[in-house]
């Protein structure tokens, strides 16, 4: 009997994406039942031995990062990642032992990365134990933020959701091979959404089962904007009502949910239910963050988003596809959020912006797991 390929898939907790992004292509190599030995590997967990963060204040550098989304404490992130990348740099030789030293006792067939900024520790660490193994990173930004976020200048394989993020790959890394897909990668639970009655499932979370209905999400970690949000419309006279999803962040979720509002609204802590919510929907607000973007938009939701000083610099791109696919709003700030919904609900915008969200077609799961079937060694 052949031996079933071992194919070890690097993520990390910083922000939430990289996680979903890894066990959504495990779920879908397991319904296709392909004969591969998954290894989902969190590289803090290989690399936590040289975490400065945690050796000075007891937290993880992917904990601070969290923390810094939920509280929305982003402004100068521009000006931290070089800081970022210089103490990487640091423990690169350290880093390349460590995963070296991993990877001989647990040598896998392939490996696949769907992690930034430490693609040249995993590649130089496999070029030491076998050079012949197959280093796949999967972009799950829409583009690249150069220097040595997501694309380093050595000869390995890229999967790429969007245009530009390819023409990067040739620019930073010519001698690497480019491979482009339909878009972000999604949880099969999205491909796969039983139609509902969109009226009754309304009616059962007490809202209006026929007012123009918004869904507020800004990730796992929630964020403090969404009270700013609900604020805004609910101090304003339009007549839409709110979902607000707040992920973890449990303090929020109590806050918005006890807080007394015009508006009629519903909210939500953690949920894995995110389609169903979708579904009642008419809208997505919230950041500008791939995922999210990615997922309103197959549900055919148009999206109103912001961009500025405080959006994570590797965000911003996404803020301008939106605008450059017409499926939405990019703000300056959500300050703006009532404006925006003036243009967004004028008659026939909206329908227009479902339509145009809807003949996007976004398959990059599927083609990703066909791809990887060609990378492995024959």
């Amino acid at each position: 009997m052949a031996k079933r390929p071992a194919v070890d898939f690097i993520f990390f907790d910083a922000g939430g994406g990289h996680r979903a992004a890894a066990t959504a292509l495990e779920a879908l190599i397991k319904q296709q039942d392909r004969p591969w030995d998954v290894r989902l590997v969190d590289l803090q967990d290989v690399l936590d031995e040289l975490d400065i963060f945690h050796k000075l204040t007891g937290l993880r550098m992917e904990d601070i990062y969290n923390t810094l989304l939920e509280k929305g404490w982003t402004l100068g992130s521009t000006q931290l990642v070089p800081v970022m990348h210089a103490i990487i740099r640091f423990y690169h030789s350290a880093q390349v032992k460590v995963l070296e030293r991993y990877w001989s006792t647990n040598t896998p067939d392939m490996v696949v990365s769907v992690v930034p900024n430490f693609d040249r520790s995993l590649w130089q660490a496999l070029q030491r134990v076998n050079p012949s193994i197959p280093f796949v990173t999967i972009l799950t930004d829409m583009a690249d933020y150069p220097p040595h976020f997501w694309i380093e200048r050595q000869k390995q394989t890229f999967i790429c959701g969007t245009e530009k993020a390819m023409q990067q790959v040739r620019e930073i890394s010519p001698e690497s091979s480019a491979h482009r897909v339909s878009g972000m990668i999604l949880n099969p639970k999205f491909y796969d959404v039983t139609p509902i009655d969109v009226p009754a499932e309304r009616a059962k979370i007490a809202l209006d089962p026929n007012r123009a209905t918004g869904l507020v999400l800004f990730g796992g970690q929630g964020s403090e904007k969404m009270e700013e949000i609900l604020n805004l419309i609910d101090q304003s006279n339009f007549d839409i009502q709110l979902i607000l999803i707040c992920g973890k962040n449990e303090k929020l979720r109590r806050r918005l949910a006890e807080r007394p509002t015009r508006i009629a609204k519903f909210v939500e802590g953690f949920t894995r239910d995110i389609p169903h919510y979708m579904q009642m929907a008419d809208f997505f607000i919230g950041k500008p963050g791939p995922g999210s973007i990615s997922e309103a938009i197959h549900m055919g939701l148009p999206v109103i988003v912001e961009k500025n000083a405080w959006t994570l610099p590797q965000e911003r791109f996404n803020a301008d596809w939106v605008v450059e696919h017409n499926v939405g709003e990019s703000l300056k700030s959500f300050k703006q959020i009532v404006p925006a919904l003036n243009r967004m609900l004028a008659p026939g915008r909206l329908q227009q912006l479902q339509a145009n969200a809807r003949a996007i077609r976004n398959r990059a799961i599927f083609e990703v797991t066909d791809l990887l079937q060609t990378f492995l060694p024959k």
